[in-house]
């Protein structure tokens, strides 16, 4: 499978551009779970020079994101379920703190976050979706004044971003996401914590439910292919 990526400039961050370019790819698809990768080829769609696609490599290996191939080279990690669900399951318990603390203060959320979300979805433009849900949840952390859960939270949003981008190929789910969004910000501002509290936990758990289920349904699917 040919993957289309686009070509970058070279600058003296190079290694960071072309592992957050590998990354987004992972993160949207286009570098599918346990497609086989190869330094050559990537140096070659995104138009650089071998060394900056093996640091690159090298550090996505290290975060989790690529892993040795059977026999020999590279391959994008395969989703793992549980492990997602692990990470979904402390990602909601730190968002939950964040809603608390934003309602205590009864924070008004910038309007611009979600009209940015939704053209995002109108788009279909998952990266955009993927950038626009982390601008949103970086708002909360910031506003519930406590450095530690926005530190905390974005230890995990890498491979929040990749379950993401597996979980929004479903067109299903996109728009209610920013239903959601909305009703917890309209929750903050009133200062009803309870409430708040209660949207972001359902927020959470729907996530992670849908994308174990996404993944239990391909991975079935799947299954029944090799058979």
């Amino acid at each position: 499978m040919t993957t289309q990526l686009l070509q970058l400039e070279t600058t003296p961050d190079l290694v960071e551009q072309v592992y957050n370019a590998l990354l987004d790819a992972i993160s949207a698809g286009s570098l599918a779970p346990g497609q086989r990768i190869t330094q050559e080829e990537l140096a070659e769609q995104l138009a650089v020079s071998r060394q900056p696609v093996m640091q690159a490599l090298r550090l996505l290996k290290k975060d989790g994101f690529v892993q040795d191939a059977p026999g020999r080279g590279l391959q994008v990690t395969p989703l793992d379920a549980r492990w997602i669900a692990q990470v979904y399951e402390v990602r909601g318990a730190l968002d939950t703190l964040a809603v608390r603390r934003a309602a205590e203060r009864r924070t008004r959320l910038d309007p611009t976050l979600f009209t940015r979300g939704r053209k995002a979805v109108a788009r279909g433009d998952i990266k955009a979706m993927i950038d626009a849900d982390l601008a949103f949840h970086r708002a909360l952390y910031q506003a519930a004044q406590n450095p530690l859960i926005e530190q905390s939270a974005l230890l995990h949003w890498h491979h929040i971003r990749r379950a993401m981008g597996e979980a929004l190929q479903s067109t299903a789910l996109r728009e209610p996401v920013w239903d959601e969004h909305e009703a917890i910000a309209r929750a903050v501002a009133r200062g009803d914590a309870e409430k708040a509290e209660a949207l972001m936990r359902r927020h959470s758990d729907q996530a992670s439910a849908h994308l174990a289920r996404q993944m239990s349904e391909a991975s079935a699917k799947n299954n029944s292919v090799v058979r």
